[in-house]
């Protein structure tokens, strides 16, 4: 049996909504796995010649990890991936390699594990539940860890918002991005992120895209990752007067996302943020990005 998984990318935190909120794009990685002595991974696009091609690949330990998960025993699989997700950007890379292992290990399976437990499963790897809730569910995603399990709800997103991603020329860690965060911010500070996720959520739902301006604001990372990102403010100021209705880090960055009124805007807002991040000697290009309301999915194939 071959099995062939399609995962979105990934943008977490929307401004305030640290750790919290997610948001499924359309723009796909595919995992293609049949069972097979021992573990072969090829890669193609995004980090071919780069990524692990054994049983170390963040996939390959996705399908070890969906057979521990489900009770079963794993003898290997041979996995095929055809990367289109920007590795180390802030796009939910490595959320999408865990959720697309852990999504064609429980089809190969016949699916033993509903969603709720692949967004569990996938958060305990990646170490936060946002991106890989989005990954899994699609669309707009609010998080919530409670002991050992994750809760994720999906909400829909008004068609009339388009979403333009800024890839810049270069790639950071995450590890290095959670690295410059306090370990304890101002109660004032808290406060005010409560307000502005609760009024984006508000907003969103109410369809009400004039205040994401002010509900897409935050204080509990972007100030701290100013230092590793300098020019991140000027990105963010030249979208807005291009017509962004809000403009933030894209999870750990460096990618920038932005929220525009209608489809027309995005290519300004895109061509606005490109010049910004040049200006700072900086390559990038910007896409605009329709949401995946689906989240992962998977068929199965003809056998070879």
């Amino acid at each position: 049996m071959r099995v062939r998984v399609r995962v979105p990318a990934t943008s977490a935190n929307l401004g305030p909504g640290f750790d919290a909120l997610g948001l499924a794009l359309g723009l796909h990685n595919e995992v293609t796995l049949e069972e097979a002595d021992g573990v072969s991974v090829s890669v193609e696009g995004e980090g071919a010649g780069r990524l692990d091609a054994d049983a170390k690949n963040v996939v390959a330990r996705g399908v070890a990890l969906g057979f521990e998960v489900a009770g079963r025993p794993f003898r290997g699989g041979r996995l095929r991936c055809v990367n289109r997700i920007p590795l180390s950007r802030g796009l939910g890379s490595s959320a999408a390699a865990w959720v697309g292992g852990l999504l064609a290990a429980n089809a190969l399976l016949g699916g033993p594990l509903d969603r709720d437990a692949l967004v569990t499963a996938a958060a305990r790897a990646e170490g936060h539940p946002d991106n890989v809730a989005a990954a899994v569910l699609g669309g707009l995603t609010v998080s919530c860890a409670d002991g050992p399990r994750v809760i994720a709800v999906s909400l829909p997103v008004p068609r009339e918002i388009a979403w333009v991603v800024l890839l810049p020329e270069m790639e950071s860690s995450t590890r290095e991005a959670r690295a410059v965060l306090p370990d304890s911010v101002p109660r004032a500070d808290a406060v005010f992120n409560v307000q502005r996720v609760s009024l984006l959520l508000a907003a969103l739902g109410a369809g009400r895209p004039d205040l994401l301006d002010l509900a897409m604001q935050d204080r509990l990372h972007q100030p701290y990752r100013q230092r590793l990102f300098p020019w991140m403010e000027a990105v963010a100021a030249a979208g807005r007067r291009a017509g962004a209705l809000g403009c933030v880090l894209s999870g750990a960055g460096p990618s920038m996302l932005a929220a525009v009124r209608g489809h027309g805007h995005g290519d300004d807002v895109g061509r606005a943020m490109e010049r910004a991040l040049r200006e700072a000697g900086i390559g990038g290009r910007a896409l605009s990005l329709p949401v995946d309301g689906a989240g992962a999915t998977w068929e199965r194939l003809p056998e070879t």
